[in-house]
């Protein structure tokens, strides 16, 4: 009979992500530290980081943070010098955006970085406005200058959102069955 080994092989590890609601203590830079910015991955677990000292040095992943902490563009890390190399570091810690936005507001973080607050993106239906479109807008400011209902104008939006979606499907090339085919 072949012997027991343990509880599992690698697929055992997976699911276990307990800490996350918890909410952990504010670490802050110590002497041989620095804050930076992630500008890109490189693999290997290394990347390279734009350090907010003004230095854009390269990164290495330690273990424990290898495989259970995933580091991608943007995200704000602490990072501990080396006494010997200026240009190279080792990632001590990634900051959750909470933790990034607070940092920025105490100012040990430069006001002059943007950090990833939302990665939500938001449309307008009346934003989208086209070169062709500017004369139809002159000519909608007389119309309501006439006092029409207000179902009139929801209604007149929805032919105008319409109109606007035809034309720029019909600029762009997309047919019918192109847009099917990707809905599915």
């Amino acid at each position: 009979m072949p012997k027991n080994k343990g509880k599992g092989g690698k697929n055992r590890r997976r699911g276990k992500n307990e800490n996350e609601s918890q909410k952990r203590d504010l670490i802050y830079k110590e002497a041989g530290q620095e804050y930076a910015k992630v500008e890109r991955l490189l693999g290997n677990g290394r990347l390279e980081a734009y350090c907010f000292d003004g230095v854009k040095r390269l990164c290495h992943i330690r273990g424990k943070l290898r495989k259970k902490v995933w580091i991608s563009n943007g995200d704000i890390i602490l990072i501990g010098l080396r006494d010997y190399q200026d240009n190279k570091a080792d990632v001590i810690m990634k900051y959750l955006n909470d933790e990034a936005r607070t940092l920025k507001s105490l100012g040990e973080i430069p006001d002059t970085i943007k950090l990833e607050e939302n990665d939500d993106i938001e449309f307008d239906a009346n934003a989208a406005i086209f070169e062709d479109d500017e004369d139809d807008e002159k000519g909608s400011d007389s119309e309501d200058e006439e006092g029409s209902d207000d179902d009139d104008d929801n209604s007149d939006d929805s032919d105008e959102i319409a109109e606007i979606n035809q034309r720029y499907r019909a600029d762009t090339g997309i047919a019918k069955d192109q847009r099917n085919n990707r809905r599915r």
